[in-house]
């Protein structure tokens, strides 16, 4: 079995729908099997609308976040044509991963 990691880059505050844009994901993801997620705010980021850090509450919903999964390769092959199918367009990377238990011999 391939496992693959994918971490979709979205910013604080995203919607879809009446969802915010990690929920989603973690719906969507566990609706195809996917057994668990991650969202990850940033303390600070820069990208093509300049530079945003974190200053208490001036910037609220403009931080990046990444939302990350590890799951089978056709699970994350199919997150990501259902993102797609829902007319979002976010950046996202995969890459393929070795999954392991600590304390097992």
């Amino acid at each position: 079995m391939q496992t693959f990691y994918a971490r979709f880059c979205v910013q604080e505050g995203m919607k879809h729908g009446h969802l915010p844009i990690h929920e989603w994901l973690f719906e969507t993801a566990r609706a195809l099997g996917i057994s668990g997620g991650t969202v990850f705010r940033a303390a600070a980021g820069f990208g093509r609308h300049g530079l945003y850090e974190d200053h208490f509450f001036e910037l609220a919903g403009k931080l990046p976040e990444s939302v990350e999964f590890f799951a089978e390769a056709d699970k994350i092959a199919a997150l990501i044509e259902q993102v797609g199918k829902e007319g979002l367009r976010l950046v996202y990377v995969t890459y393929p991963v070795s999954v392991g238990l600590t304390g097992t011999a």
